[in-house]
């Protein structure tokens, strides 16, 4: 399920990590400068090895202030009559299964039963955790560092409606998917949740 970063992806994240924890808990001018040029040097390095620009990349380096840690993104897997339920982004009009950005002070299995409410409509109770991975493992490669946690999910009642996310809202067999939002989710995401439906004392996945 897994890949091994690009050693340029992996080299640019340490360099901002290491300006950024500096510039977090420095107060030498002259050092703040220094940990500043490190920022600029992990943004030439992205810059040079993809479509994202030096500016770009500056900008989200500014939006992850203080001690730079992985993100969470949790996503739901609910399968019904062997079928899996994914939603279309409207952001890339491809299809994944609901989830999103956990945010501060809920609980993993809190956001997965939202997320999949409101991105879908339908209301669930969250009961196993099926994986957790690293996402920068994965194709396609992304600058930020995240963790994916994908609940196992049980359908409890509610109709398919769209959000301000979501373009569309199906249950799909695993042989007839959709074009996939593949940072979101891909095809062995999906396997794994099927797997756990088969097989309900299978062990959580994991890197």
């Amino acid at each position: 399920m897994a890949t091994k970063p690009a050693k340029w992806i992996k080299w640019a994240r340490d360099i901002f990590s290491l300006s950024q924890a500096g510039l977090t808990y420095s107060r030498n001018e002259f050092d703040i400068e220094r940990y500043k040029r490190l920022q600029e040097i992990a943004a030439e390095i992205i810059e040079s090895q993809s479509e994202l620009s030096k500016e770009s990349a500056l900008e989200s380096f500014s939006m992850q202030a203080g001690y730079i840690t992985p993100k969470i993104d949790v996503r739901g897997a609910v399968v019904q009559d062997n079928r899996i339920l994914l939603i279309q982004e409207r952001m890339d009009g491809r299809w994944a299964m609901p989830g999103g950005w956990a945010d501060l002070g809920d609980a993993p299995a809190s956001v997965a039963e939202r997320e999949v409410w409101e991105e879908s409509g339908y209301r669930v109770r969250a009961e196993k955790v099926i994986a957790v991975i690293d996402a920068n493992r994965i194709e396609p490669m992304e600058f930020y560092h995240a963790f994916k946690i994908i609940f196992l999910c049980r359908l409890i009642d509610g109709e398919p409606h769209t959000s301000n996310e979501t373009m569309a809202v199906d249950f799909f067999e695993l042989n007839r998917l959709p074009p996939l939002s593949l940072f979101r989710t891909n095809e062995d995401m999906l396997r794994e949740a099927f797997a756990h439906v088969k097989d309900p004392n299978r062990r959580t996945y994991f890197d």
